[in-house]
């Protein structure tokens, strides 16, 4: 490739590029600045919705216990404990088309109309 100018800008500071076609910085200093505040941006997002998916498997476990590798609950039980239904980490639809949620380990799955059946994965 051949160092010329390409017509584009720096990202950050609007620096005319000269080099590679596919050059998006001017500097290190302004790529770095770049990927310092994308990290700073992410985790500030991530932890918060770490924070709700941990909350939300204490809350699973200290229903389950260390032993009891399932339970059927009432609905009720885990919306006192303002248990966030919509954040897990993951789902699994079975053979009979119903939705287990999953919040690392621990599952749960709509069983009656007021009854949810709770599962460790083991």
């Amino acid at each position: 490739m051949k160092n010329s100018t390409n017509g584009k800008t720096c990202k950050i500071c609007s620096t005319k590029l000269i080099g590679r076609n596919d050059k998006l910085f001017c500097s290190l200093r302004c790529k770095n600045y770049y990927h310092l505040n994308l990290r700073k941006v992410t985790l500030n997002v991530t932890l918060k919705l770490d924070a709700i998916l941990h909350r939300n498997r204490s809350i699973l476990l200290e229903l389950m216990g260390k032993r009891r590798k399932q339970l059927k609950v009432e609905r009720l039980v885990l919306e006192r404990t303002n248990f966030k239904f919509k954040y897990h980490t993951h789902t699994h639809v079975n053979k009979e088309g119903k939705t287990m949620h999953y919040v690392y380990d621990f599952g749960w799955m709509q069983f009656s109309n007021d009854q949810l059946l709770i599962v460790r994965k083991i």
